[in-house]
């Protein structure tokens, strides 16, 4: 899938924040991260959640492989502290219908709906 065919099918909101994913925000990287910082994480990421999926039936395994996946988005700035100054809460995981996006979210999807 190309980053633009990304961008169609998870739109992101007009600030850069969130993402789309079936009608909920989901917090974006941090932009200020240099792109081998980025890379590094992403790279941990993937491992991660490869650990989580190969842990199974092993209890202290999984927690380990979890902290992991949970540290790297931390670090990557998608949990923990919002990695903007604004001000503004952190919506993510919350539904963009009940969110200050909720008009551009309906005139993006009436726009999507027009074009098909």
């Amino acid at each position: 899938m190309s980053p633009s065919s990304t961008r169609t099918q998870y739109p992101d909101t007009p600030d850069g924040k969130y993402f789309v994913v079936r009608g909920r925000l989901w917090r974006k990287s941090n932009p200020a991260l240099d792109q081998a910082t980025r890379e590094k994480l992403v790279k941990e990421l993937m491992s991660a959640r490869r650990a989580v999926r190969h842990a199974q039936n092993d209890a202290e395994n999984i927690t380990d492989a979890r902290r992991r996946v949970n540290d790297t988005k931390v670090a990557l700035g998608e949990r923990g502290p919002v990695w903007w100054s604004d001000g503004e809460p952190d919506l993510n995981r919350h539904l963009v219908k009940n969110s200050p996006y909720a008009s551009w979210f309906a005139e993006l999807d009436k726009t999507r709906h027009d074009e098909n």
